[in-house]
């Protein structure tokens, strides 16, 4: 039943930190807004879990680094610090049974064409996305071509050795939580470049896994949906939004009906699905939301009595290529104080669909005895607690980290990611045309959504929708420095029609001589 109590200045789906962004800035700018969240928290697929063996534990998005300014600055504003993932010690790539330490953000390799190979790559696909603009990715000169290609098919055409083919897999796996034949080059090279590149993204020093929330990242979300007050409503799942009136209808699972001047829908696009639209979306966006799946991802949290990796020399974060490893990536996940020693692992993409069907306990045990093989001891056979999250069964997230488009995709459909329909407004961090898939993305695709509704009233100008945010004092980025021999390294191919150019002419050469010493040559 409706009641004028029921009565909204805009209706918020979605109590994320998109959703919450939104409705922050709403209620700052005198509006009355109402979020309803389906489940029983908030925080969406940031989610902070507080126990005695833990402490507290992020289980979903934890991570932040330079150049995410808006996340860090709502973080300052709720006096939330931030600490450095610990990378003091080596790091540990591990491959065929084999660990080498190294330093830096990638592993480093002893093959010359390997080394060739994995330059060229990096360099080719930081240059592509250069042409991809943030804002309107399926504009790209090379737009088509590039979208109707996987990212597996891109490799095959870029790399020429195996080393490098194996390791753009897990790139790609480790970045967007999928594999390399199931999503579009276009849209991976334009998740690459609107998180500031290669070097950006893959990096924790200086990069997008430099630090985590002391306390926990789902203190943001719960800081502002106690600002919030009862304007946020939980288990409130939408089932259906009605336009057809004076006002936009939104109704709940349990048959509550609230009344709202707009809505803005800060779910994953896929979640659409789960609600009924009157009058129905518009034929692009309604079949957009039946292309664009969620990323598969385990994260897997292991607790030792001690940080003994720390001990050996190295700093928890491995990069592991074996087949038949369940972790593709660690990163030490220990307090700042040095308490509560853990690994944190993420079991992604295929090996997630693989390990879903195992228990906890059957995942545990494969964990500690990867880790005894890659750090080369028995002591993390002997974890003294465990926590993980399987986000491909959360039915209101439907995966992690983001969602992902395939082949073909985004040049057809992506242009209505972010149009309104009629009252209705989209965010979501899959709407961000910065750090999407981020924590930043999310705050950034909440107050875009909710400055769009603030100009549809009348409130502000066209001009002021797209907000660019200061640079956070506190976590300044640096560049990332090239040598002179990454910057004049020849590709594979190069370096090749060079050898052969080479040998060309000391065989021409040799033949003159040869030809002189004959008499064959005619003199003057």
């Amino acid at each position: 039943m409706t009641t004028p109590n029921n009565t909204y200045d805009v209706i918020v789906i979605g109590a994320g930190i998109s959703g919450l962004s939104a409705a922050k800035l709403l209620k700052e700018s005198g509006l009355n807004p109402l979020v309803l969240e389906a489940r029983d928290r908030v925080g969406g697929r940031t989610f902070t879990v507080r126990n005695r063996e833990a402490k507290y534990v992020d289980l979903g998005g934890a991570y932040v680094g330079p150049t995410q300014n808006r996340i860090l600055r709502l973080a300052k504003e709720y006096g939330i610090d931030t600490y450095k993932v610990n990378e003091e010690e080596n790091l540990l790539h591990h491959y065929q049974g084999k660990s080498h330490g190294f330093k830096g953000a990638f592993p480093t390799m002893w093959n010359p064409l390997a080394i060739m190979d994995f330059n060229n790559l990096f360099k080719k696909m930081d240059e592509m996305g250069l042409e991809i603009p943030r804002e309107a990715p399926w504009r790209a000169p090379h737009a088509e071509e590039w979208d109707k290609m996987s990212m597996e098919t891109l490799f095959k055409k870029l790399c020429w050795t195996r080393t490098a083919r194996r390791f753009a897999t897990l790139f790609v796996n480790a970045n967007v939580t999928s594999e390399p034949h199931e999503v579009s080059a276009l849209w991976f090279l334009w998740y690459i470049k609107q998180c500031g590149g290669i070097m950006r993204i893959f990096s924790t020093t200086n990069g997008g896994q430099e630090r985590k929330f002391v306390g926990g990242s789902g203190q943001i979300s719960e800081s502002m949906a106690r600002e919030l007050g009862d304007q946020v409503l939980l288990q409130s799942p939408v089932c259906g939004i009605d336009q057809s009136g004076v006002l936009v209808a939104v109704e709940t699972l349990d048959h509550r009906t609230y009344m709202g001047n707009y809505v803005i829908v800060a779910t994953p696009p896929a979640l659409n699905l789960k609600m009924h639209f009157n009058p129905a979306l518009p034929p692009l966006r309604n079949q957009l939301i039946n292309r664009v799946p969620m990323g598969s991802v385990i994260k897997c949290m292991v607790y030792y009595k001690e940080n003994f990796w720390r001990k050996m020399g190295f700093c928890g974060t491995m990069i592991i290529e074996d087949e038949e490893s369940p972790i593709g990536l660690t990163l030490d996940d220990t307090k700042p104080d040095g308490s509560v020693p853990a690994i944190m692992g993420f079991i992604l993409a295929r090996k997630c669909r693989r390990l879903s069907v195992l228990s906890k306990e059957e995942r545990l045990k494969k964990i500690c005895e990867l880790y005894a093989k890659v750090l080369g001891t028995e002591e993390a056979l002997h974890p003294i607690h465990y926590e993980e999250k399987n986000w491909c069964e959360e039915q209101y997230s439907g995966g992690c980290y983001t969602a992902y488009y395939p082949p073909g995709i985004l040049t057809q459909f992506g242009r209505v990611l972010r149009e309104p329909v009629d009252r209705l407004f989209f965010a979501g961090t899959e709407t961000a045309t910065e750090w999407s898939g981020y924590m930043e993305g999310a705050v950034q695709s909440g107050e875009r959504a909710a400055r769009e509704i603030l100009h549809a009233m009348g409130k502000i100008p066209q001009n002021q929708i797209w907000q660019e945010e200061p640079e956070s004092l506190d976590v300044v980025p640096r560049p990332f420095e090239e040598t002179f021999a990454e910057r004049h390294m020849p590709s594979v191919g190069g370096f090749l029609k060079l050898l052969g150019f080479t040998a060309f002419l000391s065989v021409a050469t040799a033949a003159v001589l040869m030809a002189h010493k004959k008499g064959l040559c005619p003199r003057r």
